[in-house]
């Protein structure tokens, strides 16, 4: 039986020491007015190992656009592997198929990908941003493609020596409003289009097959400045589409899910999630799905989250602490982003001064520029904050003038909380590369075409 190329994918999400989770689509066809049954395929190996495993079969679900999730545990950390994965028709279920099952893979590529360091001092490279907009012309008959060449820009520096641990995306990886004029989404199959454009463009499609990548969503893949907008039909329609297929497309690979006989399962009750990998531990907020903007004393974050993350932060576990947010905590002075929610930051701020955390790191988008900073929390701890934005954007960027890069932030509090140490900004399509260790980060800003536009680093 030949196997399959996948429609979408195949993307390497959440990666530890000792196993990764692997995404995929197969492609739909209808049979007697019902899908047929797809079935997920893969076989890996050691890249130092002749002989790939014996295939590892998972379902393709139709009430997830025929996507699966692949678990491989058991794995060697800080370990390159080689894989082929794709999917096959069979009226079978998954777990009836024959292991020995005879496949042609002649039309399936290697891939690659590394498992994570399990060395909590060991120095993590990172590539991140934000916000990628699929211009769609001409009635939406063809999308432009100059935002995949942000991701050949990346896979290039990755082929001269580069290296990558992962890849993480703050938010707006679609853009299902069309700035709230063109063709907005509004129910799942519209949704799940829009994904599939989008993760389907070759070099996009490329970096995420070899390099672990984690995305957190914004306000763009439900509608602009989500919910300050919602009325309650957009709360029972509008919203449980966006979140049914951001589900599906971005969060299904990721930690979120927990593991049954090495099978993601469960229905997740929140969208926040954390990891960790090398010297550094990760805290990826959820600031969109959990605003409550009805209140005088507003949340950015849930109650459960706000406990969650603090408790994170204080675990005394001496790594880096990177928190990744969708939008920045003290750059933009909007309602939308942490200026509109200070309570929040000041309990944040707080725990860091009174817990005398040293090694906290933001990592921010949306804004469509980019900048690093720091905040003086006292003389012996600051924060430092960098913002990666926009992979792409076709339309005017903001200047610096518009952004807090020097002194006092507003806060609730007595305490002073002094912004210093600022990059210059960089308004225009970019990545942003760390190079992060146990004492310090390493800050480089490169252009949509492979430009160094700039650099700095910081010490903890």
């Amino acid at each position: 039986m030949d196997v399959q190329r996948l429609t979408v994918g195949p993307i390497v999400g959440y990666t530890s020491g000792d196993q990764v989770r692997i995404f995929g689509r197969a492609e739909l066809s209808i049979a007697d007015h019902r899908p047929r049954k797809a079935h997920g395929v893969i076989r890996y190996k050691k890249r130092s190992n002749a002989k790939y495993s014996s295939p590892v079969y998972f379902k393709m679900n139709p009430n997830f656009d025929l996507t699966g999730v692949i678990v491989i545990p058991n794995l060697d950390s800080n370990t390159k592997y080689e894989y082929q994965v794709g999917w096959f028709f069979s009226d079978l279920d998954t777990n009836e198929i024959n292991v020995k099952k005879i496949l042609n893979w002649q039309n399936i590529e290697s891939h690659q990908f590394k498992t994570a360091s399990t060395n909590n001092t060991a120095k993590r490279n990172i590539v991140f941003g934000s916000c990628r907009y699929a211009l769609r012309l001409f009635g939406g008959m063809w999308w432009d493609d100059r935002g995949d060449r942000t991701f050949r820009s990346i896979l290039a520096q990755i082929d001269e020596g580069k290296e990558v641990d992962q890849v993480i995306m703050c938010g707006d990886q679609i853009y299902a409003d069309d700035l709230n004029f063109v063709g907005a989404d509004t129910c799942v199959d519209e949704f799940n289009s829009r994904y599939r454009v989008a993760l389907n463009t070759p070099y996009i499609r490329k970096l995420m097959s070899c390099t672990p990548t984690y995305m957190i969503l914004d306000d763009h893949e439900i509608e602009d400045n989500w919910p300050s907008s919602a009325n309650k039909k957009d709360w029972v329609t509008k919203f449980p589409a966006a979140i049914h297929a951001y589900t599906t497309y971005q969060a299904s690979h990721s930690p979120l899910f927990s593991l049954k006989n090495n099978r993601i399962t469960g229905t997740p009750t929140h969208l926040w999630y954390s990891y960790q990998d090398g010297c550094c531990d990760f805290f990826i907020c959820d600031t969109r799905t959990e605003r409550d903007i009805s209140h005088t004393n507003k949340e950015i974050i849930g109650p459960r989250q706000m406990t969650e993350l603090l408790s994170w932060l204080n675990n005394g576990n001496g790594q880096v602490k990177v928190i990744v947010t969708s939008v920045p905590p003290y750059e933009s002075e909007s309602e939308d982003k942490w200026h509109g929610f200070i309570n929040q930051r000041d309990e944040i701020f707080e725990c860091i001064k009174s817990q005398q955390i040293p090694k906290v790191l933001f990592l921010s988008g949306d804004v469509h520029a980019c900048m690093a900073s720091q905040v003086k929390i006292n003389n012996d701890i600051k924060v430092t904050s960098i913002v990666s934005s926009a992979f792409f954007w076709p339309y005017p960027h903001p200047n610096r003038k518009g952004f807090k890069l020097s002194g006092v932030l507003d806060t609730t509090t007595a305490n002073e909380y002094k912004v210093e140490n600022a990059s210059d900004v960089y308004p225009e399509d970019a990545f942003t590369r760390l190079c992060i260790s146990t004492d310090k980060v390493k800050v480089e800003f490169y252009s949509r075409k492979g430009k160094k536009l700039g650099s700095t680093s910081y010490q903890f």
